[in-house]
Parts: structure tokens; C-alpha cells; sequence
């Protein structure tokens, strides 16, 4: 409901129509066969379209929804280790780490110290150091060795270009397994996805939300 007494009013065709009495305004509007709908309740005075409501609502929902599908959301993945990690665990961390990352996740990976191991930090530090290192074809520190009680820990970005790609050759792979299975249930054949491109590819990461997961030893 509109409860001002007066509305900058636009009509069905984008026309204005001036400054007009809220009354006479929704009168008009009803006149026409349309609603008055408020567009722009914070302007002075209010901005009111006439137009069909339900048709408005529905493009609005709409807006809604694809602004939806253009956020990504960006999740914490936490690999822990010890100063004492084995040569093949770290390797599987590391692993695990790239693909949080080419996900489009942050990763933190975190060095636990027990009792006397605290005396030894530059161990912690040189596995992230490390970790750094190896992960820096596909991302970038944002944290670096921080300690935090009995933890240290680095936490890493993906770099935008990278998951550009990463997420073109995912969606081109997707479509072609869709086609797949179109075909093996007696639909017809299309010419087959093309590679992505390497440059000029639309920055698909929209805005971010980070979400934090529980923390996971893997």
C-alpha cells in the first residue's frame, strides 16, 4: 500500500506524467486497466509505474533468481597437518588443496603443534612455506604462516584467471556429458562443444559470500 499523499508517476508506455495526488494517481491507473506499482519508495516524492503487478513481480523474481546464479559461494575448506606429516600425506593434502582451489574455494591449511613441538615452529613454517610454493601456479597467499595458539596456518585464494578457466573447461565437459546421455536415449546428435578460449572469457565469480566449513583432516 502506498501511503504517501503524492507520487512522481510513470505511465505503461515509460511516459511521465508529472507529480500527481496518490488518489488520483491509483484512479487512473485503474482507469487504464493496470495497478500503480511503487518502484522507487525512497525517492522524493516516490516513483510509481503503471502497469499490470503480477508481470512485475514475476520480472522482479526473475531478476532475483539470476542474480543468484551469478554469485558464487565461496566455502573454507582447512587441511590440518603436524610438523612430523608424512611425504605422501602431505602430497595428499596438497592435491586436495588444488582442487578446493580450481572449485573456487579458499583453503586453509593448518600446522598443529602438540607439547614440545612448539619449540620447533620453523618446522611449520617451512611446510607452508612449501605448500606456497607448490600452489602457486593456481593461487595466491592471502594469509601467510600466522600463529594462533598451537596453530599456524597460511590460507590461500584461487587466482581469478585460473578458475576462469578451470570452470569454462568444467562447464564445457558438463555439456558434453549431457549430450552424451541425450544420445544414448535415442535423441539426436549437435556438433560437439568447442574448447573454451583462453582470454576474453567473462569473469563468471560474480560477487562472493564465504562460508566456513567445519574443520576437516582429509
Amino acid at each position: 500500500m502506498i501511503r504517501v499523499p503524492n507520487v512522481r508517476v510513470i505511465d505503461q508506455d515509460g511516459g511521465q506524467l508529472g507529480i500527481l495526488n496518490t488518489r488520483d494517481a491509483i484512479t487512473q491507473a485503474n482507469n487504464a486497466g493496470f495497478d500503480l506499482i511503487e518502484i522507487s519508495p525512497t525517492a522524493n516524492p516516490p516513483v510509481c509505474k503503471i502497469g499490470d503487478f503480477g508481470k512485475h513481480k514475476y520480472e522482479l523474481a526473475k531478476k532475483q533468481k539470476d542474480a543468484r546464479k551469478k554469485q558464487h559461494i565461496v566455502h573454507l575448506k582447512e587441511l590440518k597437518m603436524h610438523p612430523k606429516t608424512e611425504e605422501h600425506d602431505y602430497s595428499y593434502r596438497i592435491k586436495h588443496a588444488r582442487e578446493f582451489l580450481l572449485d573456487g574455494d579458499k583453503v586453509k591449511i593448518t600446522v598443529a603443534f602438540k607439547g614440545r613441538e612448539m619449540a620447533y615452529l620453523e618446522f611449520g613454517r617451512s611446510i607452508l612455506q612449501r605448500a606456497e610454493e607448490e600452489l602457486n601456479e593456481v593461487a595466491e597467499c592471502e594469509i601467510r604462516a600466522r600463529l594462533e595458539g598451537r596453530n599456524m596456518f597460511s590460507i590461500f585464494t584461487v587466482k581469478k584467471d585460473v578458475f576462469r578457466k578451470a570452470k569454462a573447461e568444467r562447464d564445457r565437459q558438463r555439456k558434453q556429458e549431457e549430450e552424451r546421455k541425450r544420445i544414448a536415449e535415442g535423441g539426436d546428435a549437435v556438433a560437439p562443444v568447442p574448447a573454451p578460449k583462453t582470454s576474453g572469457v567473462e569473469d563468471v565469480q560474480g560477487d562472493e559470500e564465504v562460508v566456513v566449513d567445519s574443520e576437516q583432516e582429509v
